[in-house]
């Protein structure tokens, strides 16, 4: 009985934690350059206890064939939509850290942090891990 409530304990803690986290969930992501939407990015928390996005949606046309021809590696040729661009992020203080972002236009990863901003996700992917040299983008929600 105890092992049956403590089972059910933990899963309404889980529940709620993942209720309340504003950062997870399908955002749609804005190029910084151009304002255009591209596509459709789902966030969430692996079992790991580490956060991933994944692209699950393309928003140009044609775009569920497109394939990371850039990437390297696993990822080398593997189609856009279900690539998992941001990886092993842990949350702090209200922000993903310690992870990095894949850039799939040029296949290259960059230290990231994520957080929010009036509502809006901000991604600010660097080359150096304290984020001064690098670029931001603005999400919004889906």
């Amino acid at each position: 009985m105890k092992r049956i409530l403590f089972f059910a304990v933990t899963l309404l803690f889980t529940v709620t934690l993942f209720a309340q986290n504003p950062l997870l969930g399908e955002w749609i992501t804005v190029d910084d350059a151009t304002g255009e939407q591209k596509s459709i990015v789902r966030i969430y928390q692996a079992d790991n206890g580490k956060y991933y996005g994944t692209i699950i949606q393309l928003l140009e046309e044609n775009g569920e064939t497109a394939v990371c021809t850039e990437c390297t590696g696993e990822d080398h040729n593997k189609p856009i939509v279900g690539l998992t661009i941001i990886r092993d992020m842990q949350l702090k203080d209200n922000e993903l850290r310690g992870g990095k972002v894949l850039d799939p236009d040029n296949g290259k990863f960059y230290y990231a942090k994520v957080y929010l901003k009036d509502g809006k996700l901000i991604l600010r992917g660097s080359l150096d891990k304290a984020g001064l040299l690098g670029r931001s983008q603005t999400w919004l929600p889906k």
